[in-house]
């Protein structure tokens, strides 16, 4: 393809954002006139939506929300690190600030940061990243090993990921100290399957998690 052609290609796909946007404004308006007024109003979502950054799954389109009811972080591989000051932030201010009911763990099978971290070598910048999900494979490394086919291990390590993602937020002060005084955020374990688009509930037991995180990390000051 040519330079020019490259240029008004980009130009194309671009202008076609904001296409897209003047309509769905349009339609919105259409549908409540006080759409945007009471957009504008203020935030109360029910959901913390902690996905991965692949473009592929998007939280509000996959779940039929709609703006205003999820406050959404996203990062490669769903993970929930307690060194990221924005995971952790972003947690805070959606538990003590926005008072979310539910915090919902999302990962996909065909992940490409699982991918990476079961692939051995050295992947630059990345690898203290992806580290966060090779522990995860040596915390479960008998179950892992002991599946034969790759993909089936694959797709388990999402899963386990996910569910090891669940407890990180779990261990959380705020999370912890809300819940003792609110009986709620819940936490969830989801797996989206990019082949059917179906959502899977991995049905974290919350409070055995709970209970079970704080004989060490217990941060309620109980």
């Amino acid at each position: 393809m040519a330079e020019q052609d490259i240029t008004k290609y980009l130009r194309q796909t671009h202008d076609r954002v904001f296409e897209f946007n003047k309509a769905w404004a349009a339609e919105q308006t259409s549908k409540d006139p006080n759409y945007f007024t009471n957009l504008a109003a203020g935030q109360t979502p029910e959901y913390l939506w902690i996905g991965c950054s692949d473009s592929r799954i998007p939280a509000e389109q996959i779940t039929g929300l709609e703006p205003g009811d999820a406050f959404v972080h996203r990062n490669i591989a769903n993970l929930v690190c307690n060194t990221d000051l924005n995971v952790m932030s972003v947690i805070t201010y959606a538990v003590q600030h926005l008072k979310v009911k539910h915090i919902v763990v999302c990962g996909h099978y065909g992940c490409g940061g699982v991918k990476a971290a079961m692939t051995p070598k050295d992947l630059g910048i990345l690898n203290p990243w992806l580290r966060n999900i090779r522990d995860v494979y040596r915390l479960h490394e008998a179950e892992l090993s002991a599946i034969p086919d790759e993909t089936e291990r694959y797709n388990r390590l999402v899963e386990l990921n996910v569910v090891e993602q669940c407890r990180n937020v779990i261990k959380t002060a705020g999370v912890q100290q809300s819940y003792a005084k609110n009986r709620y955020p819940i936490v969830h374990g989801w797996v989206f399957g990019l082949h059917d688009g179906l959502l899977k509930d991995l049905n974290i037991d919350f409070e055995k998690m709970l209970g079970d995180i704080q004989k060490i990390y217990n941060l309620t000051e109980e």
